[in-house]
C-alpha cells in the first residue's frame, strides 16, 4: 500500500522521511491531488539508468530501421568517408 499525505505533512520532514525506503515512496497531495513523490535515492538511480537504457535501444531500434550494411559495406562506406576526408 503506498504512503500518501498531504504536502502539509512536510511540517514534519524527518516523520516524512522516514517512510521513504527503496520500493516504498511517499506521494504527496496538494489541495487533494497527487502534486509530488519522495523517493529513495537508490530508486531514482535505477529509473534513470533504465530511462537512459531505454533511450538508448531506441536510438539503435531507429538505426537499424534505416537499414543495416554487410560487412564488405561499411569497410566500403568507411574507405570512401576516410578517402573524402569526412569525419562524419
Amino acid at each position: 500500500m503506498p504512503t500518501i499525505l498531504p504536502v502539509t505533512e512536510l511540517r514534519n520532514y524527518g516523520e516524512v522521511l522516514r517512510e521513504v525506503a527503496p520500493g516504498s515512496p511517499v506521494f504527496l497531495t496538494r489541495n487533494g491531488r497527487g502534486r509530488y513523490a519522495v523517493v529513495d535515492i537508490e530508486d531514482w538511480e535505477m529509473r534513470e539508468a533504465a530511462r537512459e537504457l531505454v533511450s538508448e535501444l531506441d536510438r539503435g531500434r531507429s538505426s537499424a530501421d534505416k537499414g543495416t550494411k554487410t560487412l564488405e559495406e561499411a569497410r566500403a562506406h568507411l574507405a570512401q568517408l576516410m578517402e573524402n576526408g569526412n569525419g562524419e
